[in-house]
């Protein structure tokens, strides 16, 4: 057997087993996800129901169901009713499914959404009744180049509201605190 031959077969090999391993992380990955079927109850633009459980859309965060928000007069519209109601017609078909492997720290499902070949959590984003957070920031670029929904006039992303209104701590505030106590400690 030749250098080069070995060299290929031994290239060969470790190509397989890699292909073999990422086959094997994929199949524990589906494992782990749970998928859950329509139809479902919006609790607010990025939150739905079915049974006890309790689901957060992944990658976007929407307005709060009490936040107001500003069209483009400066006139005020519940944008985030707006959201909830949008939600509830993207969700309440028997066909939609979501699926999510991890929690968030209110131990809701973070998942993702499809009705056939629609992306819930991307149309809502599209729409410009959710920001992109972490995900879909080409959705969230046509909805600003197309002045949808929130991006229409002005509006407070719903992190900043829910800090404002005392539904969150702020994180710039607890940063603050922890460089504090490190500084005060030696850390």
């Amino acid at each position: 057997m030749t250098p080069i031959f070995r060299k290929l077969r031994d290239a060969g090999l470790l190509l397989a087993f890699v292909f073999l391993g990422a086959l094997i992380a994929s199949k524990l990955d589906e494992v782990a996800s749970v998928r859950l079927d329509g139809p479902f109850v919006a609790i607010d633009g990025d939150t739905l129901a079915v049974g006890a459980e309790r689901l957060r859309l992944e990658g976007l965060d929407a307005p709060e169901a009490q936040q107001v928000c500003q069209d483009g007069s400066g006139r005020d519209w519940a944008c985030g009713e707006a959201a909830r109601e949008a939600l509830e017609r993207l969700t309440s078909a028997a066909s939609v499914v979501c699926s999510g492997a991890s929690r968030d720290r209110y131990d809701r499902l973070l998942v993702r959404c499809r009705d056939g070949g629609l992306s819930v959590n991307a149309e809502l984003v599209r729409l410009g009744l959710a920001v992109a957070s972490g995900d879909y920031g080409s959705e969230e670029g046509e909805a600003k180049s197309k002045a949808q929904g929130l991006w229409a006039g002005s509006f407070e992303r719903p992190r900043d509201w829910r800090v404002r209104h005392g539904m969150m701590e702020d994180p710039a505030a607890a940063e603050g605190i922890l460089a504090w106590l490190k500084g005060l400690f030696g850390g």
